[in-house]
């Protein structure tokens, strides 16, 4: 079908710069991330406040390869890195002790992916 491709630039130049780092720093975390922002937009993972408040610990670093939604509540300071996160979520974990990253921040920041549970 003609118009399946990736149309966003910040989106390409994310999975480029993600295979890169996979094969610079041996970290298969960010080719497993590149690959699942390659797909549809429709398959992404769309992740709630709540699913990370139950699953995560406190202090994790947790990787959402697609969308951060805001519907629930969280207790606990965790940094969170996704693609795209709504304000409601940005301002509920920052407001529980918590960090907000891009995911191109916390590929820098962590180049080896060391740590890093992704959530979908």
């Amino acid at each position: 079908m003609p118009g399946n491709r990736k149309s966003n630039p910040r989106l390409l130049e994310l999975i480029e710069q993600l295979k890169r780092h996979s094969y610079e720093n041996k970290a298969p975390i960010w080719k497993d991330t590149a690959s699942r922002l390659s797909k549809p937009r429709r398959s992404w993972a769309e992740v709630n406040i709540s699913r990370i408040s139950r699953y995560a610990k406190k202090d994790e670093v947790i990787l959402v390869p697609g969308r951060l939604l805001g519907s629930g509540n969280i207790d606990k300071s965790v940094t969170v890195a996704s693609f795209h996160s709504s304000e409601t979520a940005r301002r509920k974990i920052t407001d529980s002790g918590g960090v907000i990253l891009t995911i191109e921040e916390l590929m820098n920041k962590n180049p080896k992916g060391s740590g890093v549970r992704i959530m979908r």
